[in-house]
């Protein structure tokens, strides 16, 4: 079992990123959500609280198999999707977006191509799942197809999820993932755009490993 403190830290760092969603135009109002895995505990933030006023309390834990364990306010409706990606992956954090240019590509493309070598960092190519209602069990599967050797997927006419080991990392995934969708609709705003191949993605990518790049020399602080 999990000290309190590990989970009050869960807490707070959810609280902080909402509202860090909301004014890196991630999401508007209450839309997206986010959660943390401490162990066999989930947290994840609540269902209809607009995130400027989301409080360390409001956040909710539930089991791997989603019974509440303390959850003040409801849930995310958008719980089975988190529960099927760490099921699905090592993930820590999971990240679901409602970005406009993400949203904006989803209903036009089937995938975000590799514009920019950057996107090795979501594992390649991203895909657009299939659309699925919100909160049910077909967009918990699509999204799990969609990120399958991924960390980050576009979820069609709705959004993105991305996941890392850390909740800063899941983040900075999906602040990528929508600047790289910016950059592929400027880039065909001036023609057809130049895709960079597998090989190049591939030498980035063993380039990046070797170099530890966006790595610190030292711990933080």
């Amino acid at each position: 079992m999990h000290d309190t403190a590990e989970l009050q830290a869960a807490r707070e760092q959810l609280v902080t990123y909402s509202t860090r969603l909301v004014d890196d135009g991630l999401a508007v109002g209450a839309a997206g959500n986010m959660s943390v895995r401490l162990g066999d505990i989930v947290a994840i933030t609540p269902s209809g609280i607009a995130y400027h006023e989301l409080d360390a309390a409001d956040v909710c834990l539930v089991s791997l198999s989603g019974a509440e364990l303390d959850a003040p306010e409801s849930p995310s409706t958008e719980l089975p999707m988190h529960l099927a990606v760490y099921a699905a992956t090592n993930a820590r954090a999971v990240v679901h977006t409602h970005s406009a240019e993400v949203i904006a590509l989803s209903a036009a493309c089937p995938e975000l191509p590799a514009v920019h070598y950057a996107i090795t960092g979501l594992g390649g190519t991203v895909r657009v799942a299939a659309y699925a209602r919100f909160g049910s069990a077909g967009l918990a599967d699509a999204a799990v197809k969609a990120l399958d050797g991924r960390t980050a997927a576009i979820l069609r006419s709705h959004g993105a999820i991305c996941y890392g080991a850390t909740l800063a990392q899941a983040y900075d995934r999906a602040l990528l993932l929508e600047w790289l969708a910016r950059v592929y609709r400027l880039a065909r705003a001036y023609g057809e755009p130049k895709i960079l191949s597998q090989a190049e993605l591939d030498e980035v990518a063993a380039e990046a490993r070797r170099r530890r790049y966006g790595q610190r020399r030292r711990p933080a602080p």
